[in-house]
């Protein structure tokens, strides 16, 4: 009976992959075919990316703020304040930015994109497009897909903003650093490869979050309690699948010498 379940969860897991590697080819495919459901993309880029706008920018004002206090302490051990700047700097756009604001992200959205999808899978609303001949992957999926690929790289620059922002309220008003030292060092330590590293991460942030709701929306079974399932399971594999996409691709980018 052991092996019969072991063998039943590796199937499981395995037809799981399968699954949502054909929603992320089907979803990504009909970008290429009509029709597009451009409407539904604008309103879901209102959604997702206006509405997370308030908590991307909170967290990453005082994200950037405790960056600077825990920093200030060791760097004036050495008697290296003024390099304060450059460590929030390189902290926020390598890392802190992109990898919160997708965590954010994912928390209010691959919930929300599940609990929307799942509740309309207990409530038959995708057997009746299925019906009416409407593509769910195409008039549900893509939509959001691509709203989250357009909208987590614009919110991940305004995040590395306020981070930066709440460093440099933290060295003015706390550590005493002149304004032109601070943002002077801050925009010296980056370069072209930081700018263009700490951007292509929000892409591969964007396909985990918008397509892991979709997946366990469309996944949902077992009426209303099967929706808070979803959610929860959403929420919790995106962030997972965030950190472990984040750590192998900065490994890829060291083992081809992008820094």
């Amino acid at each position: 009976m052991a092996e019969i379940s072991i063998d039943g969860f590796v199937k499981q897991k395995v037809q799981a992959v399968q699954d949502f590697t054909l929603l992320f080819a089907n979803s990504f495919a009909n970008v290429f075919s009509s029709p597009r459901y451009i409407v539904d993309t604008i309103v879901q880029m209102d959604v997702i990316g206006v509405g997370s706008l308030p908590i991307v920018l909170l967290v990453g004002f005082f994200s950037g703020g405790v960056i600077a206090l825990q920093t200030y302490r060791t760097l004036s051990t050495f008697g290296s304040v003024t390099l304060l700047g450059q460590v929030v700097s390189l902290s926020v756009v390598l890392e802190m930015g992109p990898v919160l604001t997708a965590l954010v992200t994912a928390g209010r959205n691959s919930s929300g994109i599940a609990s929307e999808i799942g509740s309309m899978i207990v409530s038959e609303q995708v057997d009746a497009m299925r019906a009416l001949g409407t593509d769910p992957v195409r008039k549900l999926v893509t939509p959001r897909l691509f709203a989250t690929i357009i909208t987590l790289p614009l919110l991940t620059i305004l995040a590395d903003l306020f981070g930066m922002l709440g460093g440099f309220f933290v060295s003015f008003y706390t550590v005493r650093l002149s304004s032109v030292e601070y943002w002077t060092t801050a925009y010296q330590a980056l370069t072209f490869r930081d700018v263009t590293q700490g951007l292509l991460k929000p892409f591969l942030f964007a396909f985990i979050v918008a397509l892991v709701g979709c997946y366990f929306g469309l996944a949902t079974r077992g009426g209303t309690g099967g929706v808070g399932r979803s959610t929860t399971q959403a929420v919790v594999v995106a962030s997972v699948l965030i950190l472990i996409v984040d750590f192998f691709f900065t490994k890829f980018l060291i083992a081809v010498g992008f820094f």
